[in-house]
């Protein structure tokens, strides 16, 4: 099969910055243009800020240095294909491709080929079943635990009940946005609740006729699910019409300083689930300072440091190299191949102890993967902006999702996918 142009454009980029033939590669499937950028550029740096930092600092992992050949996707799903098409080639130990439409994509091409597929907080949330999706992972939670993350925070306002209560999803109109709406049907029969749903046509910078019909409903909270510069245009909205904003909740992908800075003292009391720190009050910046921005190898002009995409990227890529330890302890070999890759994150234990070790305490939700779990604890946390001093706040510890719902979506979307796909689900005893 012929490449196409762009994918025949990006493999030369990448064949020209390859790696070694020891390198452990790391690719970043990134977006450092368009709609999706203002979130896509911060994560990408602390992606490749962190791997440079194991390099400058440590030597790489296990003495093997570590590889970042990055792709740009433009948050597009055909161009995330052909980037994958494009990185494969370097034997990459994992991708983590941060959309959820690209992940759809790519989880049957990577099962074929044997690559681990890492979706943090994103993606098919039913991959969280590892006895069906062998190569899949969206540890330490996926959007159904933030659906009932965000319904539990709002429930503890409300007293304990949200009974007669009304409840606008506004959502991206992709794979993305729509991935909480079953989980939000069944928790609004539990806890009877009016559920809206009201989509966003990409990439979102025209609300004017959603946010009117949220005007006129006037609902008790509105739940968020954008992405880019559709983040921006509605907290700038919401400010407009004057709605409440400590019951305006994002998922995690609608809560960063870029979201909520350009409204000014507008956005305000906004909230946003979360499961990684923010700030740079870590002793790990004191060290990517040293070794990485000082030393002129940071992804980025060093300005995003602290901020929450920055820190999510940071920590994606630290689960990786944890996971890529394990995998060098139980194979026994440093310069591992994708397969020890997947047993390794499959045996992968981030404790509250490592982490301060890392230089990062209490930067995120433990972690415990096995064979049957792939999703982790499920785990989040809610934050809440303050305009006057521009940062975020964690409003609450962290929550865990309502395993009572979640669990059994779970284990219905995975068998429906198992049966399309002719899978036998892996006995994990």
């Amino acid at each position: 099969m012929k490449l196409t142009k762009l994918a025949a454009v990006a493999a030369v980029a990448l064949t020209a910055a390859s790696p070694a033939l020891a390198d452990l590669v790391f690719p970043s499937m990134s977006y450092r243009t368009g709609a999706f950028a203002a979130g896509g550029i911060p994560f990408a740096d602390g992606y490749q800020d962190y791997f440079t930092l194991l390099n400058e600092r440590d030597g790489g992992i296990g003495g093997e240095k570590i590889s970042v050949p990055e792709c740009e996707t433009g948050y597009n799903t055909e161009k995330g294909v052909e980037c994958y098409e494009s990185l494969k080639g370097l034997n990459p130990l994992i991708l983590q491709p941060l959309s959820t439409g690209i992940t759809y994509q790519l989880i049957p091409k990577v099962t074929a080929d044997g690559i681990p597929l890492h979706t943090m907080g994103y993606g098919r949330t039913s991959a969280a079943n590892g006895k069906v999706f062998k190569w899949v992972f969206n540890y330490p939670g996926n959007y159904w635990d933030a659906a009932s993350i965000m319904v539990k925070h709002a429930l503890e306002q409300e007293g304990g009940s949200l009974e007669g209560k009304s409840i606008v999803l506004l959502y991206h109109n992709s794979a993305y946005g729509k991935e909480p709406i079953r989980t939000l049907e069944e928790l609004s029969k539990k806890h009877g609740f009016k559920l809206t749903l009201i989509p966003v046509d990409s990439p979102g910078q025209e609300q004017k006729s959603q946010w009117l019909q949220i005007r006129r409903e006037k609902p008790d909270y509105v739940f968020f699910w954008g992405w880019g510069v559709m983040n921006q245009v509605a907290v700038q909205e919401a400010a407009n019409i004057r709605f409440p904003m400590d019951h305006f909740v994002g998922v995690w992908w609608s809560g960063a300083e870029p979201d909520v800075l350009p409204a000014g003292e507008g956005a305000n009391g906004y909230k946003s689930a979360n499961f990684t720190g923010t700030g740079k009050d870590y002793p790990i910046f004191a060290d990517i300072q040293k070794y990485v921005v000082d030393t002129g190898k940071a992804a980025g002009d060093g300005t995003s440091l602290g901020q929450v995409q920055y820190n999510r990227g940071m920590y994606a890529a630290m689960l990786a190299a944890e996971a890529a330890r394990k995998a060098q302890e139980l194979s026994g070999v440093k310069a591992i191949n994708a397969a020890q890759m997947r047993d390794g994150m499959e045996a992968l234990q981030v404790t509250a102890a490592r982490m301060a070790e890392l230089g990062m305490p209490n930067f995120g939700p433990e972690v415990n993967v096995t064979c049957a779990n792939h999703g982790g604890a499920g785990v989040g946390l809610i934050q809440q902006w303050d305009a006057g001093a521009k940062k975020w706040v964690a409003i609450t510890d962290y929550i865990s999702s309502d395993r009572s719902v979640i669990d059994p979506l779970i284990a219905e979307d995975s068998a429906a996918y198992a049966k399309e796909n002719n899978i036998t689900p892996r006995d994990c005893k």
